[in-house]
């Protein structure tokens, strides 16, 4: 199989993405957890307020993060399947920005929001394994046809210092999901490394497409990103 390789303006050039994910690494599905809703185009207040939500959360904005990992803790006693989809022994493992990092020394935004997972008392340590070696198109910026698809993710990933012995769970953490793509690479990558440990991903906001309008920007979920027809599907 031969994947064209995405090439954004401004992108570091890195080796051909052809890899495919081989069937070793590949992971049927994960469970995944969100606490916000996002509506991209929505007209009603409550959109709009999950625009500059996403805004906030794509910045890294720390006073925001703060404010939701807050507000995240205060409902997990209504919400505990949530609270369980971060446990107390797991491995955060914050995905990487579309391309690699100028400097390791600032963080990007799943790094900022696995540190305030962390202090709020979510998760047993944070671990940045996984690294871009090579960028991939941006999916917020490209059109539908032109999104970086598993395969592609997949190839542009690496496994950076692994931890020594055993590891149990492993919470991928993530801004926003759309469709999924990026969580199942990131997760089919881990598997090759760790193919006993248990991955799941958490991310603070899941976007709801193109829906007329949000009832409330707060919409915790727990669902699944699985495999259809080579690609990935968030159900809901």
């Amino acid at each position: 199989m031969t994947i064209s390789r995405a090439e954004p303006d401004g992108a570091r050039r890195g080796p051909p993405l052809r890899e495919a994910v081989p069937a070793a690494a590949c992971i049927r599905s994960i469970a995944f957890a969100a606490y916000y809703a996002y509506s991209p185009s929505g007209r009603d207040p409550a959109s709009h307020r999950s625009r500059r939500l996403c805004a906030a959360i794509k910045a890294g904005d720390p006073v925001e993060l703060a404010r939701c990992v807050g507000d995240l803790r205060a409902c997990g006693a209504r919400w505990p399947d949530l609270r369980r989809s971060l446990g107390e022994r797991a491995l955060l493992v914050p995905v990487p920005a579309s391309a690699p990092r100028a400097s390791m020394m600032v963080p990007d935004a799943a790094q900022r929001i696995a540190a305030a997972l962390l202090h709020a008392g979510f998760g047993g340590a944070v671990h940045p394994l996984l690294l871009r070696q090579c960028a991939v198109r941006k999916s917020a910026t490209a059109p539908a046809g032109a999104r970086p698809t598993v395969a592609q993710h997949y190839a542009s990933f690496e496994i950076a210092d692994p931890p020594l012995g055993e590891v149990d769970e492993i919470v991928l953490i993530d801004d926003v999901v759309t469709r999924g793509r990026t969580l199942l690479a990131a997760a089919c990558r881990l598997r090759a490394v760790f193919p006993r440990a248990r991955i799941g991903a958490f991310t603070l906001m899941r976007t709801m497409g193109f829906v007329a309008g949000l009832a409330d920007v707060v919409d915790p979920c727990i669902g699944e990103i699985r495999w259809r027809r080579g690609d990935a599907v968030r159900e809901p």
